[in-house]
């Protein structure tokens, strides 16, 4: 029975903790337009590369809810407000998404690291909205 009561309260525990830890505690989304049931949403999130990476790839994940078929969602990186990267990514049907990047370059004993450092990544996604949700 102790047993049991552990596994339960290390459970709750573990819950608890994954419940309060947001994945983008300092991400920012913002309403940009409403256009024919299809509005356009800016999510900006931090992100950083650690100089010492080892990792040649980095990506950039997420779920749209209520996703406006045919609209990939855009990706845009920057550094110091520089441009550094922009891409688009198709939708899944299950609404989720990612983009891969190359992080680092290795070719022998040549290794280029292509991202050190903070970066502002803005995510720009299209959701369907229908009823009460029309703006």
């Amino acid at each position: 029975m102790k047993i049991k009561i552990g596994i339960f309260a290390g459970l709750f525990v573990l819950v608890t903790m994954i419940g309060m830890s947001p994945s983008f505690a300092d991400s920012n989304t913002t309403v940009l337009s409403t256009n024919s049931g299809i509005q356009l949403t800016k999510t900006v999130v931090p992100m950083t590369i650690s100089l010492d990476n080892s990792m040649p790839w980095g990506f950039i994940e997420g779920t749209v809810e209520n996703h406006a078929e045919g609209h990939p969602v855009i990706v845009q990186i920057y550094q110091n407000d520089e441009p550094i990267h922009f891409a688009q990514t198709n939708v899944n049907e299950d609404g989720t998404y990612e983009y891969k990047f190359r992080a680092r370059n290795i070719d022998g004993d040549n290794i280029v690291n292509v991202y050190e450092g903070d970066y502002k990544v803005e995510i720009f996604k299209s959701i369907q909205i229908t009823g009460k949700n029309l703006i």
